[in-house]
This record gives structure tokens, C-alpha cells and sequence, in this order.
């Protein structure tokens, strides 16, 4: 094969979402004189816009879809290949691309992303929203559907059932509550209510609000998964095009065949049992699973609390997995529980020179304890970020430490039109009984969740335009004892972001 070598890089970065950008960005203008290559299959890769650090860790940002000759324009020293990876031997440090040609390297970064777990592998009827080309073929079918059914209680899906309109929604959720990867049982009763309303323009949620308490054990914190949003997806090495980005359904018409503007009906703590197209509907024996509704439909979805709904199409949004391959194929990578690369906090493999980034690997350091990975779109710029960084200072033998950003999680976000801030253990991850909470809920406008323990802020959840992510990450990064302000820290008449500044 070495025969066969068209060229070598000094680093090689493959994927072309924003883990991989963002690396190769990072790699590109650290090292100017160096050869950087990086290996995209997807026609655009995914960049970073209108960035804003909006506190010392918390950021918000765009993310855009350019060809990929705005990076080559940017940086003279890097080289877009358009090619899935076929095969990757790490031993003699070469990448084979799906169009045969062979790359070698010195050092390589892999930021292929995550692919979506389906429910069904080629089922009639079933719809997977990945990517650019998959989200206008769901516009296309909603305009002809009159019921769909989301299977899925991640982003894909809180974003899905509040942007569809003249459709009937039918949502199944395997959990008790909705969006249980962000928000606890009394944010998901706060925002229920925006799914059987009309989408008016809304004016900003007053900030200073009545001030309302609930019994902590109401708010008691699910069990945390790696249910990643759909906004944290990098684009894959496979044919596969980019993976979404943030507001993807922006530019969408979401609009079915009714005239009815919206109409979501919940099924909680259910999965699918099975899925039936018409014709095995009419051939099935049984009498026992008779759909819930009156006439004949394309396809029909059994769930597991016996209900059986038909509809013009199922759309699975049931998470995702790392998408190592086909990087693991006569290789010995280490693998996390979850499937991902195995990473120090040098973003390093246990391949020799091989380092990840994104959604397809798992962070294996020890974490700081108000930090843990969530496959978002902020993770895998940082990530990027931070690959990108360590691979140049080695290039450099430049000694580096662990970013900041890793002390404390940070997301921002946007579900049913209300913006929504996640720090530090918001859903009391890992923290067991040994925490308490303040709530402050005004229907409508806001809701705040502070999550305590020892009389220091370790979390939060911010919904609505509440001013307080700024004040909230300084007091959690700080670990101010907060025991002598009890239920003041939420007093809406006081100023809590002048009275701590």
C-alpha cells in the first residue's frame, strides 16, 4: 500500500462537522508552514459564526454550512479531501479513502461524529433525521401526512413536535416527563403547555417574577443519560451527509396536510413494540392490538403500553452512537462503555499519534465535578478546540494543560421558543440525595432551578429570559457559600446580579 501513497501530512483531521473544523482551524493557524489535510465526505463542512463568549465559559454561536473552499481560502496550508475514509491502518500511519487513494500521516484527529440509532433498518415508513438531505425529505413527506408518530425524547425530537403544524403528533417517550436529558419533571410541566398553543410572536419573558417554592422531592432529578441532543452531531466519515445544526429546522416548512395548526398528544413511559405497514395490519391474526384510531393507514406503530396508532410515517429520533467506524477494523482501539474512542485529557486515543474529538469518543479523564459529556454542539467545539491545540503543541514540544472550559458545563439552547441555560449539574447528576433546590417558576415567562449542595451552587437550569447565566456560573465556579441567602437567592426583589457582582 505504501506504494500507493499520494501524499503525507503532518496532521490529518477527519470529518467535517464542528469538532473537526474547529481542529482543523486550530491546527491550520498554529501552524502555518505546516501541511494539514482534512477528510470530508459530506459537499460542505460545518462552521462556527457569530461566536460570543458570553461568560468565562458559557458561549453561544451559529453554526453555518460553507464549501469547503472558504477553509482552503482562510488557510493556504491546509487541503480539503473529498472522500470517506475507507480504511485506517495506525501502525504504519495511513489513511485509505473510499475513492482509493491512500494518505499518509503523522498525526491524525478523528472527529466522525455520531450516526442515529433506528428503530427499524430499512422499514417502509420510517423516517431518521440526520442530516441536510433527510430533514428536506421530512418536509417533503409532512406536506401529504395528516398523523406522524416521533419516537425519541432527546433534542431531534422537543425541537420536531413544537415546529410541526397542521399535523397530528402522536409522541412517545420512554420516560415519565419530556426532554429528560435536559430538564427535570417541573421544567418539562413549565414549557407542556407551549405544545397546545399557537406559535405567536412572543414578547421577552418578564424577569422580575412572583416568587414561587415547591417541595424539593417534586423536583427530584432523573436519572442522567447520554441521550445527546441532535445539536451536538458532527458529520460522519461515511456517505452520509453533515449532520444538523442548531435551529435546523429554520428555512423548513413544517407544515402537513391539515388545517389545523397543532395538535401533540403525549404517550409517556412507552417504547415501540412494533412497527406493522397496512398490509400486515390486514393480515395479522389478532384482535388484540386494534389501532386506537378509525381508518387505514400506511403504517401502524404498537407500543409497549398496548396502545397501537396508525399514521402516514414514523420518525425515529431515539439517540445516537458513536460512529467509530470504520476506524476499528484491524486496529485496537479502546473503547468506552458508550461505545466511543477512548481520550485522555490530551485528547489522545490508545493509538499511537491518533487523537478524537466530538461525539465519537468519550472523555476517560478524571472529570471535574461540575463537568460531565453531553454530545452538544458546544462540547465539540471545544473538543475541537482543545485537539486541535494539543496535537499543534506537540508538533511544537510545547508543554499544554486541560482548557478551562472542562471545569464547568455550560450549554445554550432554545426548546419551544424559550431560551434555555444548562451549568454544572442542572439535573443533580451523580450528586444522589446529598443536594437540595430553589425553584422560581412564573407560567409562561421563566424557570429557575438552582441546584445546592452544602450551601454552594453546583447547578442550574435557566429557562426564559432570566439575566442570571452570567451571575449563576461565577457563584458555581466560585463554590461561594450561599447557607446565609436561603431562599433570597431567588427573590425576584432582589437584584441577585448587581448584589454579587
Amino acid at each position: 500500500m505504501t506504494d500507493r501513497i499520494r501524499k503525507t501530512f503532518k496532521c490529518v483531521v477527519v470529518g467535517g462537522g464542528i469538532a473537526g473544523v474547529t481542529c482543523v482551524e486550530q491546527l491550520s493557524s498554529r501552524l502555518p508552514s505546516t501541511d494539514v489535510a482534512l477528510i470530508t465526505a459530506g459537499p460542505h463542512i460545518k462552521a462556527v459564526t457569530n461566536y460570543k463568549q458570553v461568560a468565562k465559559v458559557l458561549e453561544e454561536f451559529d453554526v453555518e454550512e460553507q464549501p469547503p473552499s472558504v477553509l482552503q481560502e482562510k488557510f493556504p496550508n491546509l487541503t480539503v479531501i473529498p472522500s470517506a475514509v475507507n480504511t485506517l491502518h495506525t501502525q504504519s500511519h495511513l489513511v485509505e479513502t473510499a475513492d482509493g487513494h491512500v494518505y499518509g500521516y503523522e498525526k491524525l484527529c478523528i472527529c466522525s461524529g455520531a450516526r442515529p440509532k433506528l428503530l427499524t433498518q430499512g422499514k417502509p415508513y420510517v423516517l431518521g433525521i440526520r442530516d441536510t438531505d433527510s430533514a428536506q425529505e421530512f418536509q417533503t413527506q409532512l406536506t401529504q401526512a395528516k398523523r406522524i408518530v416521533v419516537i425519541g425524547n432527546g433534542g431531534i425530537a422537543l425541537e420536531l413536535v413544537y415546529e410541526v403544524e397542521g399535523c397530528e403528533v402522536i409522541w412517545a417517550v420512554k420516560d415519565s416527563a419530556i426532554g429528560n436529558t435536559f430538564f427535570d419533571a417541573g421544567a418539562a410541566q413549565f414549557l407542556i403547555p407551549s405544545l397546545g398553543a399557537d406559535k405567536p410572536e412572543r414578547a421577552a419573558p418578564c424577569k422580575r417574577a412572583r416568587y414561587t417554592t415547591e417541595d424539593p422531592t417534586a423536583g427530584e432529578a432523573q436519572t442522567f443519560t447520554a441521550d445527546r441532543h441532535m445539536r451536538g452531531r458532527d458529520s460522519g466519515p461515511t456517505e452520509a451527509g453533515s449532520a444538523l445544526g442548531p435551529d435546523w429546522h429554520q428555512g423548513l416548512v413544517l407544515k402537513g396536510a391539515e388545517r389545523a395548526s397543532r395538535r401533540v398528544s403525549v404517550e409517556y413511559q412507552c417504547e415501540v413494540e412494533q412497527i406493522f405497514t397496512s398490509e400486515e395490519m390486514l393480515n395479522s391474526q389478532s384482535q388484540t392490538h386494534k389501532p386506537d384510531t378509525e381508518g387505514t393507514w400506511p403504517v401502524y406503530v404498537r407500543l409497549t403500553n398496548g396502545k397501537t396508532f396508525g399514521c402516514d410515517f414514523v420518525v425515529s429520533a431515539t439517540g445516537v452512537t458513536p460512529n467509530t467506524e470504520p476506524f476499528l477494523h484491524g486496529n485496537n482501539f479502546a473503547l468506552a462503555d458508550d461505545g466511543g474512542l477512548r481520550i485522555d485529557d490530551h485528547m489522545v486515543t490508545s493509538e499511537p499519534d491518533v487523537y478524537a474529538a466530538g461525539d465519537v469518543c468519550t472523555a476517560c479523564w478524571e472529570h471535574s465535578p461540575l463537568w460531565q459529556q453531553m454530545r452538544l454542539w458546544t462540547q465539540a467545539r471545544q473538543m475541537g478546540w482543545h485537539a486541535g491545540r494539543c496535537m499543534a503543541a506537540r508538533v511544537l514540544s510545547e508543554a499544554i494543560e486541560l482548557d478551562f472550559c472542562f471545569e464547568l458545563f455550560s450549554h445554550i439552547t432554545k426548546f419551544f421558543n424559550y431560551k434555555v441555560v444548562l451549568l454544572g449539574k442542572f439535573n443533580a447528576q451523580g450528586l444522589g440525595s446529598d443536594y437540595e433546590l430553589l425553584l422560581r417558576c412564573t407560567k409562561g415567562q421563566e424557570y429557575v432551578k438552582v441546584v445546592l449542595q452544602g450551601g454552594r451552587m453546583v447547578g442550574a437550569v435557566l429557562i426564559g429570559e432570566t439575566d442570571l447565566e452570567e451571575t449563576f456560573e461565577n457563584l458555581i465556579l466560585n463554590q461561594m457559600d450561599l447557607t446565609a441567602y436561603g431562599e433570597d437567592l431567588l427573590n425576584p426583589n432582589v437584584d441577585i446580579e448587581d448584589y454579587f457582582d
